[in-house]
């Protein structure tokens, strides 16, 4: 008597019998991805994305030499995702819609961040972000030193806030004796009413003050 091939097993076959996506660039890069933000970087392997991908690892090292040169890759694909307006709009309107565009890459990609934030941009497409952002201060009529100068205060504010917002203070470590909100409350009132303003919901406005701190005091027009 012939054996019935059960739902299942009918489901598994159809599974093992699809055809496979051919291995590209970004078929990997959306893989690696999605992979680090999932499981975070300390987790990401060739080995691992191969097994995501359904090959070996060996298949990989025929578009990215290494793990290093995957990462490259999603470093210049978050930079390359970074609406850059137009050049016809002010020096100052461009600056704040950059910023914005800035964080809110960081928050789509908040596991991968961290490594992009302390990597240097000094690729084709990284040279190209930064060079737009100190075409905003030229623009503006800045000489060379300032505009330097003016571009990396503008980093220590984005870099510091969005690394902040993903994974910083609050999500830091605690004191092993902290004092509780009641005593808080009772002995350092201000830093007890400053604590709602601490919170993710807030983060935004915070980041809007920031920057408009930065840009009056920075004198773009």
């Amino acid at each position: 008597m012939a054996s019935r091939t059960t739902p299942d097993q009918s489901a598994a076959r159809k599974v093992r019998s699809a055809p496979r996506l051919a291995l590209s660039r970004e078929l990997i890069e959306d893989a690696a991805l999605a992979l680090i933000e999932q499981d975070g970087l300390e987790a990401f392997s060739t080995r691992r994305l191969g097994e995501r991908l359904g090959c070996q690892a060996m298949s990989i090292y025929h578009h990215f030499p290494s793990k290093a040169h995957i990462l490259d890759a999603l470093v210049d694909r978050v930079l390359a995702s970074i609406q850059i307006p137009q050049r016809r709009q002010l020096p100052k309107t461009r600056l704040r819609n950059i910023a914005r565009q800035w964080r809110l890459a960081a928050l789509a990609h908040p596991r991968l961040y961290p490594y992009l934030s302390m990597h240097r941009w000094n690729s084709e497409t990284g040279a190209s972000f930064l060079a737009e952002i100190l075409a905003c201060f030229h623009d503006a009529g800045f000489a060379p030193q300032a505009c330097a100068r003016q571009f990396r205060v503008l980093c220590y504010f984005v870099l510091g806030a969005t690394l902040d917002e993903i994974s910083g203070y609050g999500n830091g470590s605690s004191s092993m004796q902290p004092i509780s909100d009641e005593t808080l409350l009772q002995r350092f009132p201000q830093v007890a009413q400053a604590g709602r303003y601490f919170k993710p919901e807030e983060f935004e406005r915070t980041f809007e003050l920031g920057l408009d701190m930065f840009l009056k005091s920075s004198g773009l027009s």
